[in-house]
Order: structure tokens, then C-alpha cells, then sequence
């Protein structure tokens, strides 16, 4: 027998840590080579940890909601065999090792440096929680008396979501989530405190369906808020003439297919014209930290794309500048269909300097997309529809049927102005409107 040590992936370069949402397997469980054991979440996106091994699931190092550092190790395996393991131990540690070893990790948990705002704080609060207390407001004081339901009393996201909703009801609400004060009385006269919940929506009519919003739906939601609480949002619409791309897109996506093994969605052409825009306009290609202005080296592209559970979620395409067409198309497939099958990865989502939605998927015409922060700017590509058109010649005007599409750009107006917000869409259109239709692709 030999025990293989599960640890925590690396899962990109921006990703350090992640917090464990279930456990797919319990001790005592045999578990085959790439089974999921468990799953884990960033601030963005959930996964799964497979095994490298086939064994016996004898020991799991971490519970449900407990933040882990990428190498941690987070569960044993027992193997059999000349099964190939990471890190074998053949001899058990004696108690005190083992007591010493868990004193070290507990007390490094401890001593995980903090943000300078809350350096105060003798508690250890994971990063996802102070930033979301920092972007609410939430004092120092305030969150060492929010009680916690992870382990050893940790704050986890569950708990300060639930008391953001339920600090703004007022005291009472209030106090249903922060601990209550310790109060010396006589040991008799002590009663059992109960842990207060918050009170669930009732339904007036007994028809309708209460259900709880989802870990994925909540972060969306404290996203969206917080962007429209920090950006001054801005539109600037533009109607663009896109008859010669659909013309040529009908002429080689299937030659197109056939090389490259890849469909040809409209998507990908409107993500190049976009990164070219970003190149004449890299005042658009920022973000935006407290009182300054921070310049991107980079190009990389978020496309909102769909979760197989209906939320919309924002992967990246890394220097998309840097990529011809067949690259820009393998590159919005690849991540659209891992998106639809949960298969993205952390850093899938880490990076994005600009994002592109395409409400026209559904219909819309137009739309007015909030930002995606800490970025400056959203572009919304509507549907592509055919309508009447003045067709402008040497011989005079004429009405025609062309194909025709909405391009709405949302921009923080803290740091761009009109100018530079409509030029830039414009920019876009006119990159659509000469598309060469003699091109290869």
C-alpha cells in the first residue's frame, strides 16, 4: 500500500486559491484514475478536482467552505500496487508529528497577510471576502462580528451576502447575522441562545415557487450592482451595414469547415474588427484603480458566453490582436462549448481588458450591457436582420434589401468620453463595412 497526497491544482497564473464548495467522494470511497473527488470554486468559476490515482479515499484534509491554497494538499488516497503517486508515505506519523504538522498549517492559515484595509483585524478573512467588504463598505469592525458558518467560525461569501441583503433592512435584520455581545450573567439564568436565519419570501397565494439563487446567480448579482455603483454608465449606438460579411460567410463556411474542422459563426469576424479598434483606440484598452488610469499592454477579448445552467459567464481570449481569423474562430468555439459544458477553467476567466456580448443571439436588437470591472467598456452586437436601405450610386439613390445589425456600446464615462466612446464604435463599423469579400480566410 502506498498513500497518494491529493493537492489543489494549479489553475492558472492569476489563481492562487480556492475555496471547496462538495465533496464528490467520502472517506472510505474507491476512487479510479481522473474521477472527480470534489468540487471547488474561485470568484468566477466552479470546477472539478480529479484524481491522478486509483485507490481508497482514507483521509480528507478540508471540509465543505474551507479556502485552500493552490499545492495544499487536500485529501489522502491509498493505493495499491506500483500505482504512481505525487508523494508516497509508507511509515505513519507519530500523534505529535502529526499535532505539530496541523499546528504549522493552522497557524499559517493565520498569518496569511492581509489587504492594508484591514490589517487591523486579528481574524483571517479570505480575499473574496475583503474585497467584497471593501467594495460595500464594509468596515473592520463590522466584519470581525459577522458570525461565520465555515470552519472554526471563518466568514465565508454565503455569510456576508446574507448580511449585505440583510444590513440594509435595518437593526433588526442586522441582528439575525452579527454575533451578540458577551454578557457576564449568573450561569443559571443563561438561556440557550438560538441561531437566528433569515426569515424566506412567503408566497401570498401558495402557487408560486420560492427558489434560492445559486452561488454562480449571487456573484453575478453583487457584480452587476457594484458596476453600475462604480461606473458612470454611457451608450453610444451605431447601426452597421453587414451584408458583405453575411454574403461571404454563406459563400466559405463550408470549405471553411472542412479544412479547419471548425464552424464559422459571425462571432469571431466581429471580435477581429473589435481588437483592431482596440489597437487605434487603446484609450478604451484600460481599467481603471481608485484616482488612476491603468494603460493595457495587452489585448485580451471576455466574451460572454452561457453556463449549462443558464448564467453567463466571461472567458477570455488572450491577445486576440495577435490572432488571424482561424485563430480568433478556434478560440471563441473552444471556450463557448467548454463554457456550455462546465469545463472552464479559472484562469479561462482571468485577464480580460474589453468584452463583447452578443445579445442578438436572442433576438435583441440592441442592448445596454453593464460593465464588466474593473474594465471601461462593453460592446453589445445585435441581431443581424434584413431591411429596406438607401443604396447610394453614381446614378443616384435606391432602396435595396440589405443586412443590417445594432453595435451598443456601454463605456464608464468617469474616464471616456463621448468622443472617444462613439469613435471607437465607430471604428468597429467601419471595419465591418469594408470587409473584403475576395478574402481568404
Amino acid at each position: 500500500m502506498a498513500r497518494f497526497e491529493l493537492k489543489l491544482p494549479k489553475m492558472g497564473e492569476s489563481v492562487a486559491e480556492a475555496t471547496i464548495t462538495n465533496w464528490l467522494k467520502e472517506v472510505g470511497d474507491k476512487i479510479e484514475a481522473d474521477e472527480a473527488v470534489l468540487e471547488i470554486a474561485t470568484d468566477k468559476v466552479d470546477s472539478e478536482v480529479p484524481s491522478e490515482v486509483s485507490g481508497i479515499l482514507v483521509e480528507q484534509l478540508f471540509g465543505k467552505d474551507d479556502l485552500v491554497q493552490v499545492g495544499q494538499t487536500i485529501a489522502i488516497i491509498e493505493t495499491e500496487g506500483d500505482a504512481p503517486v505525487a508523494k508516497a508515505t509508507e511509515e505513519v506519523a507519530a500523534p505529535a508529528e502529526v499535532a505539530a504538522i496541523e499546528h504549522t498549517i493552522e497557524t499559517a492559515k493565520e498569518t496569511v497577510a492581509a489587504p492594508q484595509d484591514f490589517s487591523g483585524s486579528d481574524k483571517f478573512f479570505s480575499p473574496l471576502v475583503k474585497n467584497i467588504a471593501k467594495e460595500e463598505g464594509i468596515s473592520v469592525a463590522e466584519l470581525e462580528n459577522i458570525s461565520g458558518s465555515g470552519k472554526d467560525g471563518r466568514v465565508t461569501k454565503e455569510d456576508i451576502l446574507k448580511y449585505i441583503e440583510t444590513r440594509t433592512s435595518g437593526a433588526e435584520s442586522q441582528k439575525a447575522v452579527v454575533a451578540a455581545p458577551k454578557v457576564a450573567e449568573p450561569a443559571a439564568q443563561v438561556a440557550p441562545v438560538q441561531k437566528s436565519q433569515q426569515a424566506v419570501p412567503v408566497s401570498v397565494n401558495g402557487g408560486d415557487e420560492i427558489i434560492e439563487m445559486d452561488r454562480m446567480r449571487k456573484l453575478i448579482s453583487g457584480y452587476m450592482t457594484a458596476s453600475v455603483q462604480t461606473s458612470a454608465h454611457v451608450q453610444s449606438f451605431i447601426e452597421v451595414d453587414v451584408t458583405n460579411i453575411v454574403k461571404w460567410r454563406e459563400k466559405v463556411k463550408t470549405a471553411f469547415e472542412k479544412r479547419e474542422g471548425e464552424k464559422l459563426t459571425f462571432t469571431p469576424i466581429m471580435m477581429e474588427a473589435v481588437a483592431k479598434a482596440l489597437k487605434d483606440f487603446p484609450g478604451m484598452n484600460i481599467s481603471v484603480d481608485g484616482d488612476y488610469i491603468i494603460k493595457k499592454k495587452n489585448i485580451n477579448l471576455g466574451m460572454a458566453a452561457a453556463l449549462p445552467n443558464g448564467n453567463l459567464i466571461v472567458p477570455v481570449i488572450k491577445n486576440a490582436d495577435q490572432l488571424n481569423l482561424v485563430g480568433m474562430a478556434k478560440a471563441v468555439n473552444d471556450l463557448g462549448n467548454r463554457a456550455k459544458a462546465g469545463k472552464l477553467k479559472p484562469d479561462d476567466t482571468q485577464g480580460g481588458t474589453y468584452t463583447v456580448t452578443n445579445v442578438g443571439t436572442f433576438g435583441s436588437v440592441f442592448g445596454t450591457p453593464i460593465i464588466n470591472q474593473p474594465q471601461v467598456g462593453i460592446l453589445a452586437l445585435g441581431a443581424i436582420r434584413k431591411v429596406p436601405a438607401v443604396i447610394e450610386t453614381p446614378e443616384g439613390d435606391f432602396i435595396g434589401i440589405r443586412q443590417k445589425m445594432f453595435l451598443s456600446h456601454s463605456y464608464d464615462h468617469r474616464v471616456v468620453d463621448g468622443a472617444l466612446g462613439g469613435s471607437f464604435v465607430k471604428r468597429v463599423a467601419e471595419y465591418l463595412e469594408a470587409f473584403d469579400v475576395d478574402r481568404d480566410f
